[in-house]
């Protein structure tokens, strides 16, 4: 018989591995930081934008303290896609977990690092890519940036995710 522990690691594993879009990633993430803080917050968009790239370095997301925006680099999406794909989803619930935490009015970042990583070893295990990906990112950062290349974007241009925040959908009746 399987431990409570063990029933939501394995949820928790086959909703990340059966979700099909980052709104789908995001709703695990907001379900973990429920099952872990007991804190939550809807009203949330995502955008994509283009926030460049360096060899040494690159900004995977950040949350503008005081809005309802978390924005994703898509410079590493890309990449991992092009390189890794089963990286894919544990990378995006990463900085997803990341960047939420920070809209829960936990902003000092290595209080959230720490957090982050805690939240993930408590639901994935040891073992998981998130896991791994939380406890040291720059062992898969040849698959988060393109070598031997560093720009910065001419213009930052933001395609926010449509669907991202179900929770605060607003039905018509």
């Amino acid at each position: 018989m399987k431990s409570e522990d063990a029933k939501k690691r394995t949820n928790f594993h086959s909703r990340l591995d059966n979700s099909k879009t980052l709104a789908d990633i995001f709703e695990v993430v907001k379900a973990v930081v429920w099952d872990n803080q007991r804190a939550s917050r809807g009203g949330l968009m995502l955008g994509i934008a283009n926030l460049g790239n360096h060899p040494q370095g690159f900004l995977g997301a950040f949350y503008p303290v005081g809005t309802n925006v978390i924005v994703m680099n898509k410079i590493p999406l890309e990449r991992i896609k092009e390189t890794l794909p089963e990286l894919y989803k544990p990378y995006i619930f990463h900085v997803l977990l990341h960047e939420y935490l920070h809209t829960l009015g936990y902003l000092n970042e290595g209080g959230v690092r720490q957090m982050v990583i805690e939240i993930t070893r408590n639901v994935f295990g040891e073992e998981h890519l998130a896991t791994m990906i939380a406890l040291d990112t720059n062992r898969f950062f040849k698959n988060l940036v393109y070598p031997d290349a560093a720009w910065q974007p001419d213009e930052t241009r933001m395609e926010l995710v449509g669907g991202f925040d179900r929770e605060s959908a607003s039905y018509i009746g």
